[in-house]
């Protein structure tokens, strides 16, 4: 098992979003890594949590890796949340990842979590699994 690509997924599931047209739209582009300091914006999408696991055979090394797309917002009700989230599974669902060590295997939606926080905020937690080969 390597955990050595897991910066080179991060990397181009962010260029993959932030590639998205629509999605850039109803974000007004605000799509991160990590969240600036200072206010954050009304609707945004952030990257967050991952959990790796080991995934070589026979061929060489690779990993499982599950991780979460959040997005934010502290707009009045869910539907431009579930509209932003609906661009962010249609843009990584079977995506052909480029990565810059390693090479993608698989990538499928896994679960998503739509809740109210306190504040006021609501959040939609998706989270994808992909299968990266380390060749």
């Amino acid at each position: 098992m390597s955990y050595g690509n897991t910066a080179a997924l991060q990397a181009a599931v962010y260029q993959r979003l932030a590639s998205v047209d629509a999605l850039m739209t109803l974000t007004g582009g605000h799509i991160y890594d990590a969240l600036p300091a200072g206010t954050p914006p009304e609707l945004y999408v952030t990257l967050g949590a991952e959990k790796v696991r080991d995934a070589s055979d026979g061929s060489g090394g690779g990993a499982w890796h599950d991780f979460t797309v959040a997005v934010i917002t502290e707009g009045a009700g869910f539907q431009a949340a579930k509209d932003a989230a609906a661009e962010v599974s249609d843009a990584l669902v079977d995506a052909p990842l480029s990565l810059s060590r390693g090479s993608l295997v698989s990538l499928r939606f896994l679960r998503a979590r739509a809740r109210r926080e306190s504040g006021g905020l609501r959040r939609i937690e998706m989270t994808f699994r992909a299968r990266v080969s380390d060749d």
